[in-house]
């Protein structure tokens, strides 16, 4: 079996054995399991008994395939020392003992050689405290993992066989929200491994250009062609081919986050200008001439009027007249058979056609609702998601009387998302926290045209909003037939929010959680940890873990410029990263000491301090218990997988500061999020934007509702106990997050 396959299973809290890996029905736990088992419960693993059994009639190879997969993925194989040993006693060095060090050669002072050249003065650092060089930051010791087991929640693994496994497999192809990148990598895994599922649908753009690479490398043109629908499905997929992005994000956008990446603080190691003349040659466009024919044949081919397509391929202009020269598409559109071509070539040069959004805006300016609303109700997707807007332009009544006209043909997930963030975009009050197509997040005021209403015309705006996406909501689930009684709905599924809107960018290879999870505290501490450079030669790469402590009127920050502070300990700032192993940062928050001095939140964040992005396979997360977490007074290493409570890894990443959570004082939670900022440090963080995307997570529909609003609609009643009911919507079903999806009645 691949061990990809096994990570995938592993995401969603399971294992996957096929038939043939049973080798027998023996109920007795042989020797080789009970080591499994042990040796699991010490990376914070347990099996559900199901899985058990079937892993005991498997032979020993297995269980040393999925035991490797375990470790791998828990990461016991990097190297996790800090820089400073038993860094929860500070070591007290100042920013004195740096300047003492840097102009040791004046002062003439006693001093001791590092390897890595510095001398170090005496009486300034402790170096029997370091594990490298406490100047520079550079590494030299490698420690072992000493502590583990001291987890006080085991993660329960269920078993997979091949019907879960397809399940899993079709719902992420028929998965009606954008996947994020957890749920993209393990659908390249699925692709790869098993055939495509017969008269198979794709529920997204997105999703669908997965598959369509997929059909493409087995050279089935005639299969991919069914799937385009317009020219942009084309260029979607050839921009997906050249940089690895399922959105088409503007060449523009790419050159300008490497390049703002690239700045540094010290001119005379900026490479931004380098950066972004290599970033426009990325860029640059080349095709072979079967690449050529094969786009050439999918445009000729598509079923759409030539002044239509046209129109949509517009507002990518630029992107077009690239490609088409690139695949030389003027030189095919000459040839025989190649007529529909030459037509839109023809149309879309001289720009003979009408452009849909231009007309909009025209009779928008002119505050002419008739017209305008009779070009929007062509388009019910883009019609919703100016909704608000046009209803500060023109008015509710007239709005919501032409909308409630096309609510039928929207998709689900547009209409839950009308109805969370309207209470947020019509408050007066309150910034927005947005995410433009391949930036970072931002926080932007409330719409000017809001000061026209008083607050009372704002929330009979919002009442009336919700109630039509309520209505919408509650026939379809009426009209589903159903003919269960009874629904028991676990209680954790009102702290889990429905996927929608914001998609996550980072890859969760231990058990995955949608943005917005809610993660209750088991123990006192809360500790941090980021590893990286594990593969990559010696050299200066500089990440940083900081946290903020953000009080009633006032902010402290934990990082490498302030080791410690009340309620905060960091392990030391690392510079350098070690030869092909790679290595680690901790911070330690004391959440009862930071209660009692009146703290509200604790935020997570990460930097990339030297020029470019976060590092490839950077591991970042946290780690709790109910019981006390040791650190390593030898090495300083503090890293137990078993307390490990959520992770992430960096995979293709634009950003240059990451948050990653948000830690509650009063309700001791920690809240999972995902914010890219721009930065080399954490000051770099507006606290007001986490506090925007905080409030837009928290405005999200939750699956237990979800759930609430069928169970209303279909009149089912809500039990108690799972086994007394007809349908059961648990935590182990709502893991699949695509899965939670097909709720969604379109």
């Amino acid at each position: 079996m691949k061990k990809e396959v096994l990570k995938v299973s592993i995401r969603q809290n399971a294992i996957y054995i096929t038939k043939e890996y049973i080798l027998g029905t023996s109920k007795e736990i042989n020797e080789t399991t009970s080591i499994l088992v042990a040796n699991a419960s010490k990376l914070g693993f347990t099996f559900s008994e199901d899985l058990l059994h079937a892993i005991n009639n498997t032979n020993p190879r297995f269980k040393l395939e999925v035991l490797e997969v375990l470790k791998e993925i828990t990461g016991v194989h990097k190297n996790w020392t800090p820089l400073v040993k038993g860094w929860d006693v500070p070591t007290g060095e100042s920013l004195v003992d740096h300047f003492i060090t840097a102009f040791n050669s004046l002062f003439k002072r006693k001093s001791t050689k590092l390897a890595c050249g510095h001398s170090i003065p005496e009486g300034t650092f402790p170096l029997e405290r370091y594990n490298g060089c406490p100047f520079c930051g550079t590494p030299f010791d490698k420690g072992e993992i000493e502590h583990t087991h001291q987890g006080s929640k085991l993660k329960v693994l269920e078993l997979w066989t091949e019907v879960a496994i397809n399940k899993f497999y079709s719902d992420l192809l028929q998965s009606k929200t954008p996947l994020d990148a957890t749920q993209v990598e393990s659908l390249k895994v699925l692709l790869s491994t098993f055939s495509l599922p017969e008269n198979s649908s794709v529920g997204m753009k997105e999703t669908l250009m997965l598959v369509i690479d997929v059909l493409t490398e087995e050279s089935k043109e005639l299969e991919v062609q069914k799937f385009f629908k317009n020219p942009n499905d084309i260029l979607r997929y050839l921009w997906y081919k050249h940089t690895g992005f399922l959105q088409i994000i503007e060449p523009k956008t790419i050159i300008n986050r490497k390049t703002k990446n690239n700045g540094y603080a010290f001119q005379t190691v900026d490479t931004s200008a380098i950066v972004k003349l290599q970033a426009t040659s990325d860029l640059k466009l080349k095709y072979s001439r079967s690449e050529c024919k094969r786009v050439a044949t999918w445009l000729n081919e598509l079923n759409i009027e030539a002044d239509k397509a046209c129109e949509m391929m517009h507002s990518k202009r630029g992107m077009w007249v690239r490609f088409i020269r690139a695949l030389r598409l003027a030189e095919y559109s000459k040839k025989k058979g190649f007529e529909n071509l030459a037509e839109l070539l023809d149309v879309f040069y001289n720009e003979a056609y009408d452009v849909w959004q231009g007309q909009v805006n025209h009779y928008r300016l002119r505050s002419d609702a008739e017209n305008t609303f009779k070009l929007l109700k062509q388009r019910p997707g883009l019609f919703a998601r100016s909704l608000f807007s046009n209803m500060l332009w023109f008015g509710s009544d007239v709005t919501l009387k032409h909308f409630s006209e096309i609510t039928e043909k929207l998709p689900t997930r547009l209409v839950f998302t009308l109805s969370m963030y309207a209470k947020t975009y019509f408050d007066k009050h309150s910034n927005r926290n947005v995410k433009p197509l391949g930036g970072v997040n931002k926080r932007i005021p409330a719409n000017k045209l809001l000061a026209l209403y008083s607050e009372k015309d704002l929330e009979q705006m919002k009442s009336r909003i919700e109630d039509v996406c309520l209505d919408v909501m509650l026939e379809r689930f009426s009209k589903e037939e159903n003919e269960n009684k009874t629904i028991y709905i676990e209680p954790s599924l009102f702290n889990m929010p429905v996927a929608i809107g914001d998609r996550s960018e980072t890859v969760q290879d231990l058990p995955s959680a949608l943005m917005g999870t809610r993660f209750p505290l088991e123990g006192d501490t809360v500790r941090l940890f980021l590893q990286w450079g594990e593969g990559l030669v010696a050299q200066h790469l500089d990440m940083d873990l900081s946290c903020v402590v953000s009080y009633e009127n006032t902010s402290e920050r934990c990082s490498y410029s302030q080791l410690t502070i009340n309620g905060c300990k960091h392990s030391g700032d690392i510079q350098r990263i070690p030869h092909m192993i790679g290595t680690a940062e901790y911070i330690d928050v004391d959440v009862n000491k930071l209660a009692l001095l009146g703290a509200k939140y604790v935020t997570f964040t990460c930097n990339s301090y030297t020029s470019g992005s976060l590092s490839p396979n950077l591991v970042v997360g946290w780690m709790d218990s109910k019981h006390p977490m040791k650190i390593s007074s030898r090495t300083g290493v503090a890293y137990d997988p078993s307390c490990v409570q959520h992770q992430i890894r960096i995979t293709q990443s634009n950003s240059k500061g990451l948050v990653f959570g948000v830690l509650d004082i009063e309700n001791r939670e920690i809240v999972w999020l995902e914010m890219a900022f721009n930065g080399q440090v954490v000051q770099s963080l507006d606290l007001k934007g986490v506090e925007a995307l905080l409030h837009k997570l928290n405005s999200k529909l939750n699956v237990g509702s979800l759930l609430t609003l069928k169970a209303e609609a279909q009149e089912l009643i809500v039990v108690t106990e799972a086994e007394k009911a007809d349908e059961v919507y648990d935590i182990n079903w709502a893991a699949n997050a695509s899965g939670v999806t097909q709720l969604f009645l379109d």
